[in-house]
């Protein structure tokens, strides 16, 4: 486990002494936010409705920004041909990664929530049950994610194509995502199939990316 979290650390350690990172994801995420009032309108009524659905398109865009950088840099500098050879699985160092993944991209996003929900005329309730589904959804999407970069980490656009990869898959997160706004606390079914797409999903990328990464490879 020290080696687990030792990858961890030494991608958050990076991605702190790059910086901006974080910071690019956040902007970008508020602004896909602040730019649809002006598209849709100034009827609050008409943005309270739709303000779930932009804020998850928004948080799922923005996951994207960072997902080039999940693998690439580490083959690109050998990094990633020690890690096959290190004393944990090729699978657990996949996870570590995906791990610290989600912490960079996904609580950021989830720390801004609130002012986009103030931008989009969201009530308290609604706000929270947003920022719960993003709390069950955006695992799922970090997930496929690691699987899209670890396929086209080969690849010299290997960043366009990812995203294409996993858009099929994140469209049930998002579908569920916005689903499980409104509905009680407990006993949503989109909220099960949320929870469970993201239980399996995290459970398998670990295989299925370092399996991705070793054919890469040959």
């Amino acid at each position: 486990m020290s080696a687990f979290f030792a990858i961890v650390g030494r991608d958050l350690k990076l991605a702190a002494r790059l910086g901006g990172d974080a910071l690019t994801l956040v902007l970008f995420f508020v602004m896909v936010g602040a730019v649809m009032p002006f598209a849709i309108g100034p009827d609050r009524v008409l943005l309270a409705q739709l303000a779930p659905g932009i804020i998850w398109i928004a948080a799922f865009l923005s996951m994207l920004l960072g997902l080039d950088r999940l693998f690439r840099a580490d083959e690109d500098d050998g990094s990633m041909l020690l890690f096959r050879h290190a004393v944990i699985p090729l699978e657990a160092v996949v996870a570590a990664k995906m791990l610290a993944h989600w912490l960079l991209t996904a609580v950021p996003v989830l720390v801004a929530t609130p002012l986009l929900a103030v931008m989009l005329s969201m009530d308290g309730t609604s706000w929270g049950e947003t920022a719960l589904a993003l709390l069950l959804g955006t695992p799922a999407l970090t997930a496929f994610g690691t699987i899209g970069a670890a396929v086209t980490v080969s690849l010299k656009r290997g960043g366009l194509l990812a995203p294409v990869l996993i858009l099929p898959l994140a469209i049930p997160v998002l579908i569920f995502g916005v689903a499980m706004i409104g509905a009680p606390v407990g006993s949503s079914a989109a909220m099960l199939f949320l929870s469970a797409l993201s239980l399996v999903s995290v459970a398998f990328c670990p295989f299925a990316a370092a399996l991705a990464l070793r054919v890469g490879t040959e």
